[in-house]
């Protein structure tokens, strides 16, 4: 592709504090970059701007954002999952879909899923608002079980999931088994981490961690039959995605008392709604989205999408190539012999 054409780069429902990362790893490639705002309709902003990729966050990528686009070449997901991005729909028409997977997110996430886990644990949210309300005296109001030789159970078990399993080790927790059919047994082994099924993990750990992606298949993966099976001193973590988790099904176990907690950072729908069940359940910590975050992660996050974008500007295809077409195989090896 010609680089001293002028083209355009739209960024979709723009949310970091600034761009100067992208628009200096793109700085010799003639391009612009333009902010979309989503709160209206953005077909007739993109059929104006008309351009060659589109940056993405959480928005959803429609078949009818995609056909506004008579150029578009490429889109990237800002993060790891792409299931807010139509596939089918963007392969049809040879768009390259690529996604950020190696933003080094993993240690951010896993050490938000140990928080999440401590504050439950230690009810440590509801200690600080009942001392605040002048209370005192209070650690023994409510029980506190102990996780002395506990199981940690990953449901998904990549980069993230190993991360988490270390870290949690360091707290006590002996024994870690993961329900992930696409963990390598040697991986496993290797990590130490037990292979099960989904029924023997909710049965049997303490403190059960979602890290899996989001797709057909695990949809609602935690529904109401496998909450049923867990203990009344589990504490569930997601800090995935809120689809994978039936909510109603959670905050009418933690409003029964079937579960001890949970520690909750995505959401079926997002923002969140005011209605969702999960914001009045007892001894549940909420975040917003957020453990993907720190300073660093976002520099590295917004340099590696616009590479992907540099790529295929160039004439490559992207380096995390999400959706490969038939005849594929040859242009991406020539862009491994390239890089």
């Amino acid at each position: 592709m010609d680089n001293t054409t002028p083209k355009t780069v739209a960024i979709l429902e723009p949310g970091y504090a600034s761009y100067l990362t992208e628009r200096t790893v793109l700085a010799d490639q003639a391009v612009t970059l333009v902010p979309v705002t989503m709160d209206a309709d953005a077909v007739p902003a993109l059929q104006k701007l008309d351009p060659v990729a589109l940056l993405v966050r959480e928005r959803d990528v429609t078949a009818a954002l995609l056909a506004a686009c008579p150029n578009l070449k490429l889109v990237v997901r800002y993060g790891v999952g792409v299931d807010n991005i139509d596939l089918d729909a963007a392969t049809k028409r040879s768009i390259y879909v690529a996604n950020v997977p190696d933003y080094g997110a993993e240690i951010e996430v896993s050490e938000h899923a140990l928080a999440l886990y401590l504050a439950v644990q230690r009810r440590v949210v509801l200690r600080d608002q009942q001392l605040r309300a002048g209370g005192w005296g209070i650690g023994q109001a409510a029980t506190i079980p102990s996780r002395e030789n506990a199981v940690l159970g990953l449901i998904g078990c990549g980069r993230i999931g190993l991360e988490t399993a270390r870290k949690f080790r360091v707290f006590g927790f002996d024994k870690v088994m993961a329900f992930d059919p696409f963990l390598n047994p040697d991986t496993a082994k290797a990590a130490n981490v037990d292979l099960v099924d989904l029924e023997t993990l909710c049965k049997t750990a303490d403190v059960i961690n979602l890290h899996a992606p989001l797709t057909p298949q695990t949809h609602h993966i935690v529904d109401a039959a496998h909450i049923a099976l867990m203990k009344p001193t589990t504490i569930l973590v997601n800090v995935a995605r809120g689809g994978l988790l039936d909510e109603a099904a959670l905050a009418q176990a933690l409003h029964e008392g079937r579960l001890f907690g949970a520690g909750i950072d995505v959401f079926e729908q997002e923002p969140v709604a005011p209605d969702n069940p999960l914001l009045t359940a007892p001894n549940t910590t909420l975040s917003d989205h957020t453990a993907w975050y720190s300073e660093r992660s976002v520099k590295v996050l917004q340099q590696n999408a616009a590479y992907e974008v540099r790529r295929v500007l160039q004439g490559n295809a992207p380096l995390n190539w999400v959706n490969p077409w038939p005849g594929a195989d040859t242009q991406k090896q020539r862009l491994e012999k390239s890089s």
